[in-house]
């Protein structure tokens, strides 16, 4: 059809008026609506908060709602899945961490592969595992315990959250170190794990600061350090397990990611808004009363931590002869 030469004129006007848009344009109207934050743990535990403060945080400053759904399962695997069958297009993300570098190793056949179908967005936070043992444990430092230990081979319990987990590597890993044997008791989830050590059915359990550091301060568990190289703020009397094992570190962490090929510019207006949040004081705050160390940097930084984890655990999980449930 052709245009009268009147209309035709009017809209060839209209147009040259019009500057050209931006390329960056999509990013900056990003998000247009709510974004699903899939995560493969169970709803209220450390994750769920963890997730849920910086969702609330997005929000505020992005204007749209995060909407954390919880996709337990597999060692968060099907949670992995969905996000990299997911469009990419900035609207689906997936709380990633240290089960997701484990699992490369711990499960033989995957349907994906995390490092090349998921694109790193920003690091959240490091959990501190703490190695802490029952009041009846006859040892009050780690050279103690691994004395004890080596004098008693495979007499103490190790708790944890499940083959696998990070408190059951972050064991392991000690074991590999040390030089001494210990009985692993997997466990359900962190919840029983703790209802046990508390009640001195096992001995000592690698567990995260937020789900111990309540039953450290109120003297019902024992604490002999924290797994990771420096101390954490919280728990400032605690030393370091490096002190004794020379080279050791085992934390959990978290962050953001998203399907591989999702837009850079939205990649990078995730990383500097989820950046901006861990820098700013109230929501640090709130994650260091955790236990929790804030991870800042570029979407870079965290392919590079994500791709160092998975050859460690790679190590760990080898020597451990773990085998996924």
């Amino acid at each position: 059809m052709t245009l009268p030469r009147r209309t035709f004129l009017r809209l060839t006007a209209a147009a040259a008026a019009t500057p050209a848009l931006p390329r960056i344009a999509t990013a900056e109207v990003y998000p247009a609506r709510p974004v699903r934050w899939l995560l493969g743990f169970v709803a209220g535990g450390t994750t769920d908060i963890i997730a849920r403060l910086m969702a609330q945080w997005l929000q505020e400053q992005l204007g749209q709602a995060f909407v954390i759904e919880p996709r337990p399962g597999a060692g968060t695997n099907i949670a992995t899945e969905a996000a990299v069958r997911a469009p990419a297009d900035g609207y689906t993300l997936l709380f990633v961490g240290a089960p997701n570098a484990i699992n490369a190793t711990l499960y033989p056949k995957l349907n994906f592969n995390f490092i090349r179908d998921i694109a790193p967005v920003a690091g959240l936070v490091r959990v501190p595992n703490v190695l802490v043992v029952h009041p009846s444990v006859p040892a009050h430092s780690v050279p103690e315990l691994i004395a004890y230990a080596k004098a008693n081979p495979g007499k103490i319990s190790m708790a944890s959250s499940g083959v696998g987990s990070t408190p059951h590597l972050a064991g392991e890993l000690f074991k590999m170190m040390a030089g001494v044997e210990m009985q692993h008791v997997p466990y359900r989830g962190a919840a029983p794990a703790v209802t046990d050590l508390l009640a001195g059915q096992v001995n000592l359990y690698f567990v995260t600061t937020p789900v111990s550091i309540g039953y450290l301060r109120s003297g019902r568990l024992r604490a002999l350090a924290v797994t990771t190289a420096e101390r954490v703020e919280a728990l400032p009397d605690v030393p370091v397990l490096s002190d004794f094992v020379p080279g050791y570190e085992a934390t959990a962490w978290y962050g953001v990611g998203a399907p591989k090929d999702t837009p850079k510019d939205i990649v990078e207006r995730l990383n500097r808004t989820i950046n901006a949040g861990l820098a700013d004081p109230k929501l640090k705050a709130r994650y260091v009363d955790l236990g929790c160390t804030p991870i800042l940097g570029s979407p870079a930084d965290f392919a590079k931590l994500i791709a160092a984890e998975t050859e460690k655990w790679a190590k760990v999980v080898t020597f451990s002869g773990a085998k996924a449930e």
